[in-house]
């Protein structure tokens, strides 16, 4: 389920906190959902236990997954919030948007390129057209 390349640009460690993440924005993994264990997702990627188990931890410490015993890694998350997005969590959307539009413009990417990848990405979060 989740899609982690070796060949990807993107580090890995950053592929398997973005993908969980992806997954639960488009509602592909919903409340209960199992992932991978850690041993075993490291073992078919071949890459080192810690960096499954760092970015783990850092679902788990956004409140988007859980491990229980016997159970495993279960997503804990979902898409809708009754009382809303507090204003914490606003400014901390704010900083990493801004930190990723930066990083968009050092890599050299015009407004208009930029535009055209965050549109699409919301296109497939948000599921419009």
């Amino acid at each position: 389920m989740l899609a982690i390349s070796l060949a990807n640009s993107v580090p890995i460690h950053d592929q398997i906190v973005g993908e969980p993440r992806r997954l639960i924005a488009c509602g592909q993994l919903r409340t209960g959902d199992e992932l991978p264990p850690v041993r075993q997702l490291a073992a078919d990627l071949g890459i080192n236990l810690n960096t499954v188990a760092r970015a783990y931890r850092e679902l788990t410490e956004a409140g988007l997954l859980a491990s229980t015993r016997g159970r495993g890694t279960v997503v804990i998350a979902t898409v809708e919030h009754a009382s809303g997005v507090d204003r914490a969590e606003r400014d901390r959307l704010a900083s990493v948007i801004g930190a990723a539009l930066a990083d968009a413009k050092i890599a050299g990417l015009t407004e208009t390129e930029t535009r055209q990848l965050v549109e699409g990405e919301m296109k497939r979060l948000w599921k419009t057209e």
